[in-house]
């Protein structure tokens, strides 16, 4: 059996780790130097860096930052963020990061995610969605989740691994922070349409979600979650012995 990941997400603005609600309302949460530091102590898989305004204020990411993350951490790291095109990719990497996730950019310009993969490989490119339901369907959002693109979520997700995109992280903007669960119906359906990792994020409130989320859906690779963690409402060592005890393999 594949080893199930867990990975908590920092979302950065202005130089500080910030969560929200439906991807609304951010609060400030802590330093991200010393929050990436603490998650790489204590067992993370994996680390997610996301500069949050980053595309919709028409910038390139804070590599400052990002720098002293991948400095700080003895774990795979992810970065997205005003990633425009592969230029961003190279500037990226150079910092430390080992996979970058692009959104908004390349619904820009869809090019990227074939350029980058051809360029660095399919497991270097992340196809990060930020999606919600519309009249019914799931709708690809973009610019933080501000900015409906009117995009068919599956048909975009589809694309977007024809063109080489190696991992998706599907980010649902209806469970966002809130607590109740990551999405499955939303999860499975992208789970049926493609063989890369999918990544579930948006939704988690304990130990039992995670649970249910690789029971349910075996085909998830991974859990993401940022404020159970930050707010240490979880613990990723507890969370893995829970998982480990419920019969999901994990990484200990």
């Amino acid at each position: 059996m594949i080893t199930k990941r867990i990975i908590p997400c920092l979302d950065v603005k202005d130089g500080r780790v910030v969560k929200g609600v439906n991807f609304l309302g951010l609060n400030d949460v802590s330093d991200p130097v010393k929050l990436a530091q603490y998650y790489s102590e204590s067992g993370a898989d994996e680390l997610v860096f996301y500069d949050i305004t980053a595309s919709a204020e028409g910038r390139s990411l804070f590599t400052d930052i990002l720098t002293r993350v991948a400095e700080t951490i003895f774990i795979p790291l992810t970065v997205g963020g005003g990633i425009n095109g592969v230029d961003d990719f190279d500037r990226v990497l150079k910092c430390g990061a080992d996979k970058v996730s692009v959104n908004s950019g390349a619904i820009r310009n869809p090019s990227i995610i074939k350029e980058a993969a051809k360029r660095y490989g399919d497991q270097c490119v992340v196809l990060s969605v930020d999606c919600k339901r519309v009249n019914g369907q799931f709708r690809v959002f973009a610019k933080g989740g501000r900015e409906d693109t009117g995009l068919d979520a599956l048909d975009w997700i589809r694309r977007g691994v024809e063109n080489g995109a190696g991992e998706i992280v599907l980010n649902s903007i209806d469970t966002d922070g809130v607590k109740q669960g990551f999405d499955l119906e939303m999860l499975s359906a992208v789970c049926d349409i493609v063989s890369v990792p999918v990544i579930a994020s948006g939704g988690a409130g304990g130990v039992q979600d995670f649970i249910t989320l690789f029971r349910e859906i075996p085909k998830v690779d991974a859990g993401l979650a940022a404020s159970i963690f930050h707010f240490g409402e979880v613990s990723i060592p507890d969370l893995k012995q829970s998982l480990f005890e419920a019969g999901i393999t994990v990484r200990r």
